[in-house]
C-alpha cells in the first residue's frame, strides 16, 4: 500500500457482452468486447477498490463532499448498497482509506462476506462506529466504536484494524470477521503488508521500524526483521513507502524524507525478504520508485539519487532479484517538461510531452526508439486537486487513473483502452480501475495473477 509520496496515494474487476448497457451505467469498455467487462459512471470512486466473495467494494464521495461506502456484483457491476463511511484519525497523506472485504467459511458450509468500513455514527468519547455488513445486503452484522483509526484492513480470513492511532494505548485488534471477536492483539501501531491463511506480515510503525511475521490464527510471532538491517541505518517512515509480492518474497520501497529542522535526508530504497523467514534477499538503496510504474513486487522502475540529491538515470529491475533489466543513463534524459509513459508491457520508457513530441526509448536495449507509432500510460491528471470532502481534514486526495497517450503528439489516444495490467493489478482474472471521473471498469480477461501499481 502507498503512503505519503510525491503523488498522492492512487489506485486501481463484470459479466456483460460490450454492447450491453448497465442500467446506471454508461456502457462497457468497447477495447474489450471479446471479454465479460462492465463500466458504472454513477460513482465518483477516491479509495482502492477491494474485492471477495464475487463482490467489489470502495469509497466514494458524493456531490456534497461526504463519504459512502458502495459495494457491487463482480460479475455485472449491479449495485448492491451503500452507506455513509467516514475516516477518523487518518493522515491526509494516507489517502482515502478503502473498506475491507473479507470472505470465510459460513455456518451452513458455504461462504460468507462482509465489508467493513467506518461509519459516521459515535457516542459519547467515540469519533466513529467500525460496521461489518454482508457483501451483498448491505445488512448490519456487528459494530466496533472507534476513537481514532487508520482504517479496517483485510488480512487473511480476518479483520484487522490498527485502532486509538491518536491514543497512548495504541494497538492493532485482529477480529473475526462474523463476529466482530477480537482473536488476538498487537500494542503499538502497525498496517498488513501481505497475508495468506496462515501469516500476517505488518509493518510497524516506529522509531525503528520493522517488518514482522505472525501466526494468523494465535498471534504467536514468527519472526522480526529491522528495516535498518536491509537498508542501513537513518529510517524515517515520513517519506512514505509500498509494499508489494514477488513469489516468495515480499518486495518494499521507502521514499525520502527531509527533515526539516536537521535537513538531512532519510535513508531510502528498495529491498526483498523471504516471506518465509525474514531473510533480506537483496537491497537497492538510494533509489526512488518512478510514478507511474509497476508494483515494488512487479516491475519496479527506479531512479538513484547521489548524496548530493543529483538524479541519474532510470532502470527496470527484477522484483526477484533486484537485478538491472534495462536502463538509460543520465545522459539520455531529454532535459525537462516531461511526464512518464510505459507501454502495456512496460519494455520501453517514453518521456511524454503534452502537446508536443516526446522521446521514446528500448529499455533492454538502452538506446532512443523512432517516437512515431509509440503509445505509452501516463497520468491522466498531472496536477489533481484536494478532495473537497466535509469534516475531514484538508489533503486527501483521490486514487489517480492513467490514460493512454501518442508520444509523438503527446495528444491523448481516443478510445476505450483498458490501463495496463502492470497499473491495475489482477485477481482470479479481473481487473479494476478508476477512470478521471471516478467511475468505476472492470473486466475479466483472464490476466495472470498480478499486484498492482499500488497494491
Amino acid at each position: 500500500m502507498l503512503r505519503p509520496l510525491a503523488q498522492p496515494a492512487l489506485a486501481l474487476a463484470g459479466v456483460l457482452a460490450a454492447t450491453t448497457t448497465l442500467a446506471g451505467c454508461s456502457g462497457s469498455d468497447a477495447a474489450t468486447a471479446a471479454f465479460p467487462a462492465w463500466h458504472d459512471s454513477q460513482v465518483n470512486v477516491v479509495s482502492r477498490m477491494v474485492t471477495a466473495g464475487g463482490v467489489v467494494a470502495a469509497t466514494s464521495m458524493k456531490p456534497d463532499g461526504t463519504l459512502e461506502t458502495v459495494a457491487a456484483g463482480l460479475s455485472d457491476g449491479k449495485r448492491l448498497w451503500a452507506h455513509p463511511a467516514t475516516m477518523a484519525g487518518r493522515l491526509p497523506g494516507m489517502g482515502v482509506s478503502a473498506p475491507a472485504l473479507v470472505d470465510f467459511p459460513g455456518r451452513g458450509g458455504g461462504r460468507e462476506a462482509v465489508v467493513v468500513a467506518l461509519d459516521p455514527a459515535h457516542k459519547g468519547r467515540w469519533t466513529a462506529t467500525l460496521v461489518a455488513r454482508d457483501a451483498r445486503t448491505g445488512q448490519q452484522r456487528w459494530t466496533r466504536p472507534i476513537h481514532s483509526t487508520f482504517g479496517p484492513q483485510r488480512c487473511g480470513p480476518y479483520v484487522c484494524l490498527a485502532e486509538n492511532t491518536a491514543l497512548a494505548s495504541a494497538r492493532v485488534v485482529v477480529l473475526d470477521p462474523a463476529t466482530g471477536a477480537v482473536k488476538w492483539k498487537l500494542p503499538g501501531i502497525a498496517e498488513v503488508e501481505w497475508s495468506d491463511d496462515e501469516r500476517v506480515l505488518v509493518l510497524r510503525l516506529a522509531a525503528e521500524p520493522t517488518i514482522e511475521s505472525y501466526e494468523l490464527k494465535t498471534g504467536k510471532p514468527q519472526w522480526q526483521q529491522p528495516i535498518e538491517q536491509a537498508l542501513g541505518p537513518g529510517i524515517d517512515l515520513s517519506g512514505g513507502w509500498a509494499f508489494g509480492a514477488a513469489g516468495p518474497d515480499l518486495v518494499g520501497y521507502l521514499a525520502p524524507y527531509t527533515n526539516p529542522r536537521t535537513k538531512k535526508m532519510s535513508t531510502f530504497g528498495l529491498f526483498s525478504v523471504k516471506i518465509a523467514d525474514g531473510t533480506v534477499n537483496w537491497m537497492r538503496p538510494s533509489v526512488v520508485r518512478v510514478y507511474p510504474s509497476g508494483s515494488p513486487g512487479f516491475a519496479p522502475v527506479v531512479r538513484p539519487v547521489d548524496q548530493r540529491g543529483g538524479y541519474g538515470g532510470f532502470a527496470r529491475l527484477d522484483a526477484g532479484t533486484g537485478r538491472v533489466v534495462g536502463q538509460i543513463t543520465a545522459a539520455e534524459v531529454p532535459g525537462s517538461g516531461w511526464w512518464l509513459a510505459f507501454p502495456d508491457r512496460m519494455e520501453k520508457l517514453g518521456f511524454l510531452k503534452h502537446g508536443a513530441k516526446g522521446t521514446v526509448f528500448d529499455l533492454a536495449a538502452g538506446r532512443p526508439v523512432p517516437v512515431e507509432e509509440e503509445r505509452g500510460w501516463s497520468f491522466c491528471v498531472t496536477d489533481p486537486k484536494p478532495l473537497p470532502l466535509r469534516g475531514q481534514p484538508a489533503g486527501f486526495y483521490s486514487v489517480a487513473s492513467l490514460c493512454e497517450y501518442d508520444i509523438a503528439t503527446g495528444r491523448r489516444v481516443t478510445g476505450e483502452q483498458p490501463p495496463p495490467s502492470w497499473f491495475t493489478g489482477s485477481q482470479n482474472g479481473w481487473r479494476l480501475w478508476r477512470d478521471e471521473k471516478g467511475g468505476m471498469h472492470a473486466v475479466n480477461d483472464n490476466t495472470a495473477p498480478t499486484p498492482g501499481m499500488y497494491g
